[in-house]
């Protein structure tokens, strides 16, 4: 799989250990930056990523900021990226397994390094399910794409 990654100065510290993760497990990482700890805005960095994952079909995207909040919201301003803030291997499976979720978001301040290693494989391991889960999938992208219009 191939993963673009962006953080803010908050996530930066995980960053380079959520690409280890990803590198040993086999997949392609692209970092997009920031390069070191200095105050950045996230929102810069979620649209990178976001962009970077909407243009290059079948790949996937990794946020991390302080708490995954602000980046994920960010994120899922571009159409056809569903950002998943996830806390666990639970909520990681399920956002991949019913969202269908091209990126994975969480928070450097909330979640240690066990469980962002746990939340990675269960991002990578699990398929999205279809069926019913893709209808809600589809409403979700045509909402965001009519939005506009409705206002």
């Amino acid at each position: 799989m191939k993963f673009y990654i962006a953080t803010d100065h908050a996530g930066f510290a995980l960053k380079e250990f959520t690409k280890e993760i990803l590198h040993s497990l086999g997949h392609e990482v692209v970092d997009l930056g920031p390069y070191n700890d200095s105050r950045v805005d996230y929102p810069d960095f979620a649209k990178k990523c976001a962009n970077a994952v909407a243009s290059d079909e079948g790949s996937f995207g990794i946020l991390i900021c302080g708490t995954g909040i602000g980046i994920s919201i960010s994120a899922n301003k571009v159409a056809g990226i569903r950002a998943a803030l996830c806390h666990d291997a639970y909520t990681a499976s399920m956002c991949r397994a019913h969202n269908d979720a091209n990126i994975l978001a969480f928070g450097e301040r909330v979640v240690g390094k066990g469980v962002v290693e746990s939340m990675i494989k269960a991002f990578c391991d699990t398929p999205f399910e279809g069926g019913r889960h893709a209808n809600r999938v589809n409403k979700i992208e045509d909402e965001v794409c009519s939005l506009g219009a409705d206002l």
